[in-house]
């Protein structure tokens, strides 16, 4: 005879959420993303598990107010919300390393260089120096 799961274990209805995804801030995030793959960033407030971690209970601290951690990368969660996932290391209690993390919810901790785009830049500028068309 399988063991009656209390519904306190599963869920403290006294556990506050702070549901970011249809908070006010909802809604399409802008075109272009704030932060970018690589950037170190801070958390400007507590991350705790909305439901979507299902390891832990509702309400447990993901993840604490200022966390330093590096855009590991950046998805979509209804095709209008950015979610950047970020990997912080080194932070002590937690269940886990890496967390979604919403645009507010960061602080950029340096400017962002897109590598990439820097080393096309200099491609073309070569190509335009030495391979010019007569």
């Amino acid at each position: 005879m399988a063991a009656k799961i209390q519904e306190k274990q599963i869920v403290d209805p006294n556990t506050l959420l702070h549901d970011s995804v249809t908070a006010s801030r909802s809604g399409r995030d802008e075109e272009k993303a704030k932060f970018g793959v690589g950037q170190k960033v801070q958390l400007l407030e507590n991350i705790v598990n909305d439901g979507t971690y299902p390891h832990s209970p509702i309400g447990t601290l993901m993840m604490p107010k200022g966390s330093v951690g590096y855009i590991k990368s950046i998805g979509e969660f209804l095709q209008v919300i950015r979610v950047y996932e970020v990997h912080f290391f080194g932070v002590l209690d937690t269940p886990i390393e890496i967390v979604g993390c919403r645009e507010h919810e960061l602080l950029a901790l340096e400017d962002y260089r897109d590598e990439v785009e820097e080393e096309l830049e200099y491609m073309r500028q070569h190509r335009a120096k030495h391979y010019k068309k007569d």
